[in-house]
């Protein structure tokens, strides 16, 4: 029985990452030299727009490793501002002795080396200004900025999880192949979920449950996500993320 376990297991756990590689989801064979940075033309330009910009991006890790998870970071524009500053983790920082957490003026939705972008979350105008402090204040807060942890976390997607428990007006539902946004730390294990909308139990971000108005309810089993949502409704599996319509920004 146990050796029809360990097959059975890590099959089910690879089945998605395996599809989004067959289905050309992610590209594999794509070197990172050649892919882009360029902008995908979600961010208002701030030439045009002088209102404060709050955006949190989601976009495919490179090679491989896109078919299981995702890069995510934080652009923001302040009112009357000629350019954004952008917050990530960056986890090939560490391997060259840099600081992993970075705070630089680039691109707010700049191709991740070729992978698309998508808006995960957005505040514009007055609601921005009414958060702005708190996003800055849960961006200095975040407890991790030295250490980068591919699986389980601390990663990019633990950074984003972070801010969005701290400012839940972001609703900041982040994708159930953003490995790594289910890492508490050593000592927390039980959490507002990444939207503010629910809570959540992580034993170290390798399992744990999440169940949460705007998420719905997840098992996250050795950092891999499977979920459903009842509200749109939609299933979320590893490698694939969400299955059906996109969920409700309420």
């Amino acid at each position: 029985m146990m050796w029809k376990l360990a097959l059975i297991v890590p099959a089910i756990l690879l089945a998605g990452p395996l599809a989004a590689i067959a289905l050309g989801v992610v590209d594999v064979t794509r070197p990172w030299h050649v892919g882009h940075r360029n902008p995908a033309g979600l961010a208002p330009d701030p030439a045009a727009t002088s209102e404060t910009v709050i955006q949190v991006y989601a976009a495919r890790t490179l090679g491989w490793r896109g078919a299981f998870g995702l890069h995510t970071w934080i652009a923001i524009k302040l009112r009357d501002a000629q350019e954004y500053t952008v917050y990530e983790v960056i986890g090939w920082r560490q391997y060259r002795g840099l600081p992993v957490f970075v705070a630089h003026n680039r691109a707010p939705d700049g191709y991740w080396f070729g992978n698309r972008p998508w808006i995960v979350s957005e505040l514009r105008g007055a609601n921005a200004d009414a958060a702005m402090r708190r996003v800055l204040d849960a961006i200095d807060s975040y407890p991790h900025k030295d250490n980068y942890r591919m699986w389980p976390g601390p990663n990019s997607n633990s950074f984003t999880a972070h801010v969005g428990r701290l400012v839940p007006e972001l609703a900041m539902d982040l994708p159930a192949t953003a490995l790594g946004k289910d890492y508490l730390g050593l000592t927390t294990v039980f959490a507002p979920s990444p939207s503010g909308t629910g809570y959540q139990f992580s034993l170290f971000g390798a399992l744990g449950v999440m169940a949460a108005r705007r998420e719905g309810l997840e098992v996250n089993f050795l950092g891999f996500t499977f979920g459903v949502d009842p509200s749109a409704p939609a299933l979320k599996l590893p490698g694939l993320g969400r299955i059906g319509p996109a969920a409700s920004s309420s």
